[in-house]
């Protein structure tokens, strides 16, 4: 059954960046695009070269949706449902997040 893990407080991650953390054995990216308490989680695995490095990717905006480019070539994950705008069989896993009383949390 899955539950909710608290990873960091809100104010460890800086507004239009994103974190990794280590959570059930998983490395999550968790982003923080705007200066509000909206979070999300995807999976830090760059699937096309099965690389820890999305957590370090550029957050943007494209049709009203947010995505984060890898920074290796630069393809498009969805950051509401990991879904890659190049590829959709190259799409990652997402996770639940939200804030609680100032603390990231996390079902995984």
């Amino acid at each position: 059954m899955s539950q909710w893990t608290t990873v960091c407080q809100l104010n460890d991650i800086l507004p239009a960046t994103g974190v990794c953390a280590l959570v059930g054995g998983e490395q999550i990216a968790i982003f923080r695009p705007r200066n509000d308490d909206q979070v999300f989680a995807i999976s830090n695995i760059d699937p096309f070269f099965e690389a820890s490095v999305l957590s370090r990717g550029l957050i943007a905006e494209h049709q009203n949706e947010l995505w984060v480019a890898s920074p290796l070539k630069k393809q498009r994950f969805r950051l509401r449902d990991g879904l890659c705008m190049e590829d959709e069989s190259r799409s990652i896993a997402h996770y639940a997040a939200r804030v609680q009383d100032g603390q990231v949390q996390i079902k995984a």
